[in-house]
């Protein structure tokens, strides 16, 4: 498929895939208790709510990154998505874990009911863990976005051209707190916080990692 084409494909997907602004509640996932990890001091990757498939192309598609607002409202998934209704039409499914750094070695699967009940717990910068404060290690691939359905989403982004000092076997959390703090202004990534209604599209090969601010469910889509 020609990167033209591709485009459209996500443009579409993208319109039919986001929740309305007005989806509230946690779904019984449970935010960021205490402690969590706080959000950015400002959002540096631009937010649109009334972006024209030729102004995407334009402006982002093979430019920068941009946060997409209210394109449709997706309630009704919204809802399939919630703790108890995933649990009931899944937890017996097997579910493969896979260790939150660059390489990932180690993988585990368990059912999906055992997943939620017994590991879903928050991440302290020295352990893996899977709830708030978990996340990937900086990496890159083909273009591509995500959707927050529950929780908060904290992403870290750098142009092709700018590799990110990290190292690839320790997680974003220890990374934000060991080495974002001693960057000069002119080394600091693009930031943002995604919340529930919000899709985040990044460009071909940009570097990003994530950190869940709390037990989130997002659907995250690359095209090849």
């Amino acid at each position: 498929m020609a990167p033209a084409s591709r485009l459209l494909a996500l443009w579409a997907l993208a319109a039919v895939a986001l929740p309305g602004s007005g989806a509230e509640g946690d779904g019984g996932w449970r935010p960021g208790g205490p402690g969590a990890v706080a959000e950015e001091e400002r959002c540096t990757v631009e937010r649109r709510a009334d972006l024209t498939y030729a102004e995407f192309v334009q402006q982002y598609a093979f430019v920068r990154p941009v946060i997409l607002q209210g394109l449709t409202d997706n309630s009704r998934f919204r809802a399939l998505c919630s703790r108890d209704r995933l649990l009931a039409s899944f937890g017996d499914r097997v579910v493969r874990l896979s260790t939150a750094n660059t390489y990932s070695y180690h993988k585990v699967d368990l059912p999906f009911q055992e997943y939620v009940e017994q590991l879903l717990h928050p991440q302290d910068p020295t352990s893996l863990g899977n709830g708030a404060g978990s996340g990937v290690p900086f990496h890159w691939h083909g273009p591509g976005y995500s959707e927050v359905i529950y929780g908060r989403k904290r992403w870290f982004l750098y142009p092709p051209e700018k590799t990110p000092e990290f190292h690839p076997n320790k997680t974003t959390l220890a990374w934000l707190r060991d080495t974002y703090p001693a960057l000069p202004p002119s080394a600091r990534p693009l930031e943002c916080t995604i919340r529930a209604g919000e899709v985040l599209y990044f460009p071909d090969r940009w570097w990003h990692a994530t950190l869940n601010l709390d037990t989130s469910v997002f659907i995250s889509t690359f095209l090849g």
